[in-house]
C-alpha cells in the first residue's frame, strides 16, 4: 500500500445533464462535464466564462473614489504638476507601475516612479521617501498595489502640500488613511461588484476611467500581475488575463520579449503558466535581490539593445535567487526536523539573523508545502534586532486575522488569509509564536492538517489522446481560481518506473491499463516525487491524480500526464529473490522506512523478518540483532517472535514482511501471510536452501530401484556400491537413488542392516504417497516451483489470494 499525499476530492457529474448541457453550448461532453464540475451548470454562465469579453467588464466608476481620482489626475495634467507613481518591489508592484508609466506616457504627463528598496525601505510608503518626493516638487503621488495601511504616511504627505491617490487591493484595514482618494474594491463601502482584481487591475481600472476606454495596449502588463500574485483567474481577471495573454503572443515590447526569450518561451507559446513560472519569478528577483527599478526600467525601454541586457541580469539574479532559496530552505528543514522530536507545532515560525528576507516568503511556501502548516519565516537584522517576515498559510487558518490579534507585538504586518508580512523586534518572536499556536488549537481541527487535491473527473486511458487535451485549453487561462483540470486514473499498472533528474528528484512513469504489451499507455512525469519510487513495486496497481498536456519532442506530440499524487490501495509485492546481499537490502528498507515515519522505538516500524528456519546461523547471528524476527512454528502454523525487538509486538500488526527462506510447505506461508494482517509490503527473499529438495522421482524410477534390489535376493549390500554401479547404469544420480532407498526402508520394502540394504520379504503392500519423505520431498519441490521460478506476477497473485482482507475504496486510501 500507498497512502495518497493530500485527501482528493473528486467531482461527480450527471451524464444526462452532461450531455443536455454539451448540446446546449455546443460543446464536448468532455468540457461540459468540467464546467458542471466546477459549479457551472446554467448556460449564461458558461456561455460568459467561455466566450465572455470587454461585454463582461464592469464599469470602473463603480469604484468608490474614481471619479475623484479621475478629476484630480486630469487637474494635475491641464496644470502641469509633477506626479509620481509610488509602487511596489514584487511582480504585481512592478506591472501596476509599468502600466502607469506607458498610461502616463500617453497623457503626457509630468511624472517619474519610485519603487522603495526591500531590503532598505522595506514595503509600501516611507516618510523620507516623502521628503524626498516633497523636495523634488512632486505634487501628486499616486500609490499602485501598496498605501491602504500606510495612515501615518499618508496623513504626513498631507501635511508636506502632497495630495496622495491610493489605488491598492489589499485587505483594508478598519483605520482608512486619509488620502485625497482610495480606490480599493474592497472597501466596505465600495459597491464595485468583482473584489479580486489584482494591484494592477485596480490601475487598469484607473486606466480604463481616464482613456473612457477599454485599454487593451495596457493588458499584457495586467495579465502578468494578475498571474503574479496569484489572483483568482474568474470574472473580470479572467478577461484581463485572457486578451494580456492574446496581446503578449505579438508583443512588440522589447523588454517582455527578451525576457521571454531568455527563459526559453517562444511568443506564440505564451500562456498564464509562463508568466507565473518564467516570467514573474525573474521579475520578482529584481526587487528581492536588488531594485525593483531594474524590472521596471525592462518593461518601458524602447531600446531592444538595453531590453536584452536588463533581462540576461534579471536571469541572473534569479539563478542566484535560487541558489540562496535552496540554501534557506535547507536550513530551515534542519531546524524543523530538530524540534520533531518534541513534536511539531501547529504554526511554524522560524527565525534567523541575517536570512534574505527578500526570499523569505518562498522559504515559507516550500515549509508549507512540505509539512502543510501555516509557516513564518523570518530574516532578523543583527545590528537593529528586527525580524521581517513572511507568511504562508493552510486553509482554515486567516493569517490576516491571526496577526491582528497579535497585533501590539508588530511595528507592522499587512496581508490576506493565505500570505502576509511583518515586522517587529526579536525579543517578541517567542510570544508571537505562543499565541499563533494558541489561535491554531482553537482554529483548526486535525484534518485541517491534511492537504486537499480537488480533481475534476475518474477517467480511463482510453479517454486520453491530444483531441482531449486540446479541448481543455477552451477553459483556459488556468491559474488561482481557475486551476488546471486535474484527472483521476484508477487501477493502472506501471510498465516503467525510474528516477530522472540531475539529482534523480523526479519520477517518470509509463502507466497502462493491464499487462497487454498492446493495451493503452501514457507517460507521467511526477516533480520532486522521487521519495515515492521505493514504495511503489512492479506489480504494484496504482490510482494517479494529475494534470493532462501535451509533450512535443522533434516533432511527434504525445499524451502527457504531470503526476500531482498517487497512492496504492493493495498490498504490495517487492522481489528480491536472487539478491546478492540481502542485508544491504534490508538496511536500505530501514532507512526509507525512518524516512517514511522518523525514528522508531522498540522494532516498531522496522522490517519484520520472517524465518521458517530460526537455526539458520545468517538469521540467527547476523539479523535477529537488527531487525524484529519472527519464526513459524511448522506445527501450528503460529507465527511466534524470535527475538526481544519482535516481542512486545503483534503479528497481525506488522506492514512490512520479510520471507526471509522458504517454508517446507507452501500452507506454512499461506497461513502467515492471512494472519498478517495490516501488512502493507511483502518482500520476497527466499534465500537459503530447501533441506528436502529436488527432483520427485517417478513410478518407473521407483520400479527400476526396487528391481534392482530384488536381484540381490536375500544377500545385504553396500549401499555406496549399489549406487555408484545402479548410477552409472540407470543414469540417475547417487543422491536420487539413495532417497528412493530411504522411501523404500520407510516403507518396509527394505531393510536396513550393519552390512547395508536387503529386502523384505513378502512386505505389506503401500503406496508410495503414504510416505513422510516422499511428501515432504514432494513439497520441497512444489514450494522451490512457486516460490522461486514463478514471476513477480503469479507470487504476488499467490499471496494476495491469501490475505484475509477486502480491497478498500478509493476514499480509504485518499
Amino acid at each position: 500500500m500507498l497512502k495518497a499525499r493530500a485527501k482528493w476530492k473528486i467531482s461527480k457529474t450527471d451524464a444526462r445533464q452532461v450531455e443536455e448541457f454539451a448540446n446546449e453550448l455546443q460543446v464536448s461532453t468532455l468540457v461540459a462535464r468540467l464546467l458542471i464540475s466546477r459549479g457551472i451548470t446554467d448556460k449564461e454562465h458558461a456561455a460568459a466564462f467561455l466566450h465572455g469579453g470587454t461585454d463582461h467588464v464592469h464599469d470602473p466608476f463603480l469604484l468608490s473614489g474614481m471619479q475623484k481620482a479621475v478629476e484630480r489626475i486630469r487637474q494635475a495634467l491641464e496644470r502641469g504638476e509633477k506626479i509620481r507613481v509610488y509602487g511596489d518591489y514584487d511582480a504585481d508592484g512592478v506591472s501596476s507601475t509599468t502600466l502607469m508609466v506607458h498610461l502616463l506616457k500617453q497623457l503626457n504627463a509630468t511624472f517619474d516612479y519610485y519603487i522603495p528598496h526591500r531590503v532598505h525601505e522595506g514595503y509600501g510608503l516611507n516618510k523620507p521617501a516623502l521628503d524626498l518626493a516633497r523636495q523634488q516638487g512632486v505634487q501628486l503621488l499616486i500609490t499602485v498595489d501598496t498605501g491602504i495601511s500606510a495612515v501615518e504616511e499618508i496623513a504626513y504627505a498631507t501635511e508636506l502640500g502632497m495630495d496622495v491617490i491610493v489605488t491598492d487591493h489589499h485587505e483594508p484595514p478598519e483605520l482608512l488613511p486619509v488620502a485625497y482618494s482610495v480606490i480599493n474594491p474592497k472597501k466596505p463601502d465600495c459597491p464595485y461588484p468583482f473584489k479580486s482584481l489584482a494591484g494592477v487591475g485596480v490601475a487598469l481600472k484607473l486606466a480604463q476611467a481616464l482613456l473612457g476606454r477599454w485599454p487593451e495596449e495596457l493588458l499584457e502588463f495586467a495579465a502578468i500581475g494578475t498571474v503574479a500574485d496569484l489572483m483568482p483567474l474568474l470574472g473580470e481577471n479572467r478577461v484581463i488575463v485572457r486578451q494580456g495573454i492574446k496581446k503578449m503572443q505579438s508583443t512588440k515590447n522589447w523588454g517582455i520579449r527578451s525576457l521571454l526569450d531568455v527563459a526559453g518561451v517562444k511568443l506564440k507559446d505564451v500562456n498564464a503558466t509562463h508568466i507565473g513560472f518564467a516570467l514573474a519569478p525573474r521579475i520578482n528577483a529584481s526587487g528581492r535581490l536588488n531594485n525593483a527599478d531594474d524590472a521596471v526600467r525592462l518593461l518601458i525601454t524602447d531600446s531592444e539593445q538595453e531590453a536584452e541586457h536588463l533581462a540576461y541580469d534579471l536571469d541572473s539574479l534569479n539563478k542566484e535567487r535560487q541558489r540562496i532559496v535552496d540554501e534557506m530552505t535547507k536550513q530551515a528543514m534542519a531546524m524543523v526536523e530538530e524540534r520533531m522530536s518534541s513534536g511539531l507545532n501547529k504554526v511554524i515560525v522560524l527565525a534567523q539573523v541575517d536570512w534574505n528576507v527578500g526570499v523569505i516568503g518562498i522559504v515559507a511556501s516550500k515549509l508549507l508545502d512540505k509539512y502543510y502548516r501555516p509557516t513564518l519565516i523570518l530574516g532578523i537584522d543583527k545590528e537593529s534586532g528586527m525580524a521581517k517576515g513572511s507568511a504562508r498559510s493552510i486553509a482554515g487558518f486567516d493569517l490576516y486575522q491571526a496577526l491582528t490579534h497579535c497585533h501590539d507585538l508588530m511595528d507592522h504586518f499587512g496581508g490576506h488569509q493565505a500570505a502576509a508580512g511583518m515586522t517587529l523586534p526579536k525579543e517578541n518572536l517567542p510570544e508571537l509564536e505562543r499565541r499563533l499556536n494558541v489561535l491554531a488549537d482553537e482554529w483548526l481541527s486535525p484534518d485541517d492538517f491534511i492537504p486537499i487535491l480537488q480533481a475534476d473527473l475518474e477517467c480511463s486511458l482510453d479517454e486520453v489522446g491530444i483531441d482531449t487535451i486540446q479541448q481543455l485549453d477552451q477553459l483556459g487561462p488556468f491559474g488561482m481560481g481557475n486551476p488546471v483540470p486535474k484527472f483521476v486514473f484508477t487501477d493502472v499498472r506501471c510498465q516503467e518506473l525510474r528516477t530522472i533528474g540531475r539529482e534523480q528528484q523526479h519520477i517518470k512513469m509509463m502507466l497502462c491499463k493491464g499487462t497487454e504489451e498492446a493495451s493503452v499507455a501514457l507517460d507521467a512525469i511526477g516533480f520532486n516525487k522521487g521519495t515515492v519510487l521505493p514504495w511503489i513495486s512492479s506489480t504494484a496497481t496504482l490510482n494517479v491524480l494529475g494534470e493532462l498536456s501535451i509533450n512535443e519532442w522533434n516533432g511527434v506530440r504525445k499524451p502527457q500526464m504531470m503526476i500531482q499524487d498517487v497512492s496504492v490501495p493493495d498490498v504490495q509485492l517487492f522481489d528480491w529473490r536472487g539478491a546478492a546481499k540481502p542485508e544491504n537490502k534490508l538496511q536500505e528498507l530501514a532507512r526509507c522506512l525512518e524516512q517514511l515515519y522518523g525514528k522508531v522505538q522498540e522494532g516498531r516500524k522496522l522490517p519484520a523478518l520472517l524465518t521458517f528456519h530460526p537455526d539458520d546461523k545468517q538469521v540467527r547471528f547476523q539479523l535477529i540483532k537488527s531487525y524484529p524476527v519472527w519464526k513459524v512454528d511448522t506445527a501450528t502454523g503460529e507465527c511466534i517472535p524470535a527475538n526481544d525487538l519482535a516481542r512486545g509486538l503483534t503479528w497481525s500488526d506488522v506492514t512490512d514482511v520479510v520471507f526471509y527462506d522458504m517454508p517446507p510447505r507452501l500452507s506454512l506461508l499461506e497461513q502467515a501471510v492471512a494472519n498478517a494482517a495490516h501488512a502493507q509490503r511483502w518482500y520476497a527473499l527466499f534465500s537459503g536452501k530447501l533441506f528436502d529438495q529436488g527432483t520427485i522421482p517417478s513410478r518407473d524410477m521407483f520400479k527400476t530401484v526396487y528391481g534392482a534390489v530384488q536381484q540381490q535376493g536375500n544377500r545385504a549390500f553396500q549401499g555406496n556400491a549399489f549406487t555408484d554401479v545402479l548410477s552409472r547404469r540407470s543414469g540417475y544420480s547417487k543422491e536420487l537413488i539413495q532417497f528412493m532407498l530411504d522411501v523404500f526402508t520407510e516403507l518396509g520394502f527394505v531393510r536396513k542392516t550393519a552390512e547395508g540394504f536387503m529386502p523384505v520379504a513378502n512386505p505389506v503392500k503401500k503406496e508410495l504417497g503414504s510416505s513422510r519423505l516422499f511428501q515432504q520431498r514432494k513439497h520441497s519441490a512444489e514450494v522451490e516451483q512457486t516460490l522461486l521460478y514463478s514471476s513477480a506476477q503469479q507470487l504476488y497473485e499467490l499471496l494476495k489470494g491469501c490475505q484475509n482482507q477486502t480491497k478498500p475504496s478509493l476514499e480509504d486510501i485518499i
